[in-house]
C-alpha cells in the first residue's frame, strides 16, 4: 500500500511547481534554498516577540561562562581592573604618555572596545557552536548573535562599576553636561555591534575562517582608534595631509570620542604638562558636533542592522545543510 503524501511536502511542491513527496513522479533534483521568504520587518517583529527568549539566552550564557567559578561575575570586573592597572603603569610610568588622569581616559575607551570585542568574538561562532538547536528548533536564529551582544552589554555594565570606583579612587568628576553624549554613544555602539554580530554569525557558517579573521581585525582595529593614545596623534598625522576626515569614516571613532568626552571630559592637556604647546586630548568642537557625528553613526548603524538581517535571511535557508 503506497504511503500517503506528506501535506507539508504537497504545499512545498505546489509552491515550487513540482510533484509532492509520495506522489507517482520521477525523482526531483534536490532544491537548495537561497532566499528566506520572510521580510526584514517581519524578522524585526519576530525578534521583538522573542525578547524573553533573548533574555533567557543571555542569562544562560552568563551561567555557563561562570559555572563552577568561585568569584563568578567578579571576574568580569577584575579582568578590566587588572588591564587598567597594567596599561596605567606602562603608559604613565614607563612610556609617559603625558595625558592627565590617563587611567580614566583609558578606561572610557576600553569600556566601548570591550563591548564590541567580546560581542563579536562570541557572536561569530555562535551559529556553528549551537548547531544542534539550529537544526532542530524553530526560532529566530538571529537571537543567538544578539544574545552574545547582550552578554557584552552585561559585562559593559559591570565594568562601568569599576569606572565609577575609579572616579572615587582618583577623586575625578566626569563632564556631567556631556553625559548624554556618552549615553548616545552607547546606543550607537549596541546597534552597530548587533549589526556586525548578526552578519558575521551568518557568514561564519559558510566561511569558518571568519572567527580567526575577526580576531586579527579586532587587534588591528584597536590600535587604529584613540584608546591608549590621545586624539591629537591622529589629528596631527592625518591633519597635515588634509585627510583627517578619513578617521571619521570609522563608526567607532565618534562612538569612542563621545564616550571619552562624557566620562573623561578634558579636551586639552594642561600647559604645565606640555610646555609651550597645548595639544588636544580630544576634538575641541562643541556638543552639537558630537551629536551630529553620533546621529550619523546611528543612521549608518540602523542601515547596517537592516542589511545584516537581509544577508542573514539569504543565508539562513541552508544553515542545516552547511552545519
Amino acid at each position: 500500500m503506497p504511503a500517503s503524501a506528506d501535506p507539508t511536502s504537497e504545499i512545498l511542491a505546489a509552491t515550487l511547481g513540482g510533484p509532492s513527496i509520495g506522489a507517482a513522479a520521477s525523482p526531483a533534483k534536490p532544491i537548495r534554498v537561497v532566499s528566506a521568504r520572510i521580510s526584514v520587518w517581519k524578522r524585526m517583529a519576530n525578534l521583538w516577540e522573542s525578547r524573553e527568549l533573548l533574555v533567557h539566552m543571555v542569562r544562560t550564557q552568563l551561567q555557563v561562562k561562570y559555572k563552577g567559578s568561585v568569584l563568578g561575575f567578579l571576574w568580569s570586573m577584575l579582568n578590566p581592573a587588572l588591564t587598567l592597572v597594567v596599561y596605567y603603569i606602562v603608559f604613565t610610568k614607563v612610556m609617559k604618555s603625558g595625558v592627565p588622569d590617563f587611567a580614566i581616559f583609558l578606561f572610557a575607551g576600553l569600556l566601548v572596545w570591550n563591548l564590541l570585542s567580546i560581542s563579536l568574538q562570541e557572536a561569530t561562532g555562535t551559529i556553528v557552536s549551537n548547531s544542534g538547536i539550529v537544526k532542530k528548533v524553530a526560532f529566530p536564529r538571529e537571537i543567538l548573535a544578539l544574545a552574545s551582544v547582550g552578554t557584552g552589554v552585561v559585562f559593559f555594565c559591570l565594568q562601568t562599576i569599576v569606572l565609577i570606583l575609579a572616579f572615587f579612587g582618583f577623586q575625578y568628576q566626569p563632564a556631567y553636561a556631556y553625559l548624554p553624549v556618552a549615553l548616545f554613544a552607547v546606543v550607537d555602539l549596541i546597534i552597530f555591534t548587533s549589526a556586525l554580530a548578526i552578519f558575521l554569525s551568518a557568514v561564519n557558517v559558510y566561511l569558518r575562517d571568519m572567527q580567526h579573521l575577526v580576531a586579527v581585525v579586532l587587534l588591528v582595529w584597536f590600535w587604529a582608534v584613540p584608546i591608549v593614545y590621545p586624539y591629537q596623534r591622529i589629528q596631527s598625522m592625518l591633519g597635515r595631509h588634509g585627510i583627517l576626515w578619513l578617521a571619521y569614516l570609522d563608526p567607532m571613532m565618534p562612538i569612542i570620542l563621545g564616550m571619552q568626552r562624557g566620562l573623561y571630559g578634558q579636551q586639552v592637556m594642561p600647559a604645565a604638562a606640555t610646555g609651550h604647546v597645548v595639544p588636544s586630548v580630544m576634538p575641541t568642537f562643541g556638543m552639537s558636533s558630537y551629536y551630529l557625528l553620533l546621529l550619523a553613526v546611528f543612521a549608518i548603524s540602523v542601515l547596517l542592522f537592516v542589511g545584516a538581517l537581509v544577508v542573514f535571511g539569504r543565508l539562513e535557508g541552508n544553515f542545516a545543510e552547511e552545519l
